[in-house]
């Protein structure tokens, strides 16, 4: 009988991890309705691969690690989906806490908070300060979230400071911009990786992905786990980044 190895990944991929991997998960609904499962069933499943994903992250010395949980879009799904997934994501919260705690993990969150049902922002407020002294991975989860209202904001914060003299209109540059953002704690993605195969990148860190490298795996998220994510890895060690220049 053959014995499954444990995947590796290799000594130039270790070599340049990137500091800021960003994760769109898609493909939970597809990967139940392949096995005809009901399609809170690809959620729980995809949240197994986000938790070995974090722990793959973590062990390997990566800094920042952005996973897409949920769109602003995703708001148009039926009530009853989005309910469970609330509910889910509170499960989630109570359960990996202490985990996430004990591999020295830091969370933070980005998007409109506010629009979440109190109970998940009263579990949020819980998780982020119980992990705040963590100087680990540093996890963040885009909930409720989408980049062109983050840059729309950002754009009003600019506006008002200019109208009450704050800011003068020749000083706004790129640096201003990214100031404002919801991301402006971190740094921009080095790496950004989608699952299931779709060749877009869906209002998610529009503007922060500038020059980020992009793979695109078939893999349905569910799927996508340490083999997959080390294959990416791998993947972007190959790549050279010139940032428009030679």
């Amino acid at each position: 009988m053959r014995m499954s190895t444990a995947p590796h990944l290799s000594s130039e991929a270790k070599a340049s991890l990137p500091q800021h991997v960003a994760i769109i998960m898609d493909g939970n609904g597809r990967w139940a309705k392949q096995r005809g499962l009901p399609r809170i069933e690809g959620h729980r499943q995809g949240a197994e691969s986000a938790r070995t994903i974090i722990r793959a992250a973590g062990e390997l010395g990566i800094n920042y690690l952005t996973l897409y949980a949920f769109s602003v879009e995703n708001w148009n799904r039926p009530k009853d989906e989005v309910d469970a997934l609330m509910k889910y994501l509170v499960h989630y919260l109570k359960t990996e806490t202490s985990e996430l705690n004990k591999n020295n993990v830091k969370l933070e969150v980005i998007g409109q908070i506010y629009r979440l049902p109190e109970n998940v922002q009263e579990h949020l407020k819980k998780s982020i300060h119980t992990l705040s002294r963590n100087n680990g991975l540093t996890l963040i989860m885009a909930l409720s979230y989408g980049s062109r209202i983050e840059i729309v904001e950002a754009v009003r914060h600019i506006a008002e400071k200019t109208r009450r003299g704050q800011l003068d209109p020749a000083d706004i540059n790129e640096q201003v911009i990214s100031q404002h953002l919801w991301t402006r704690n971190f740094p921009d993605p080095d790496l950004l990786i989608r699952t299931s195969g779709e060749m877009r990148v869906s209002n998610f860190l529009l503007w922060q992905i500038s020059y980020a490298e992009l793979v695109i795996t078939p893999t349905l998220w569910p799927d996508f786990r340490k083999p997959q994510f080390f294959e990416a890895l791998e993947e972007y060690a190959r790549r050279h980044r010139r940032f428009g220049g030679v």
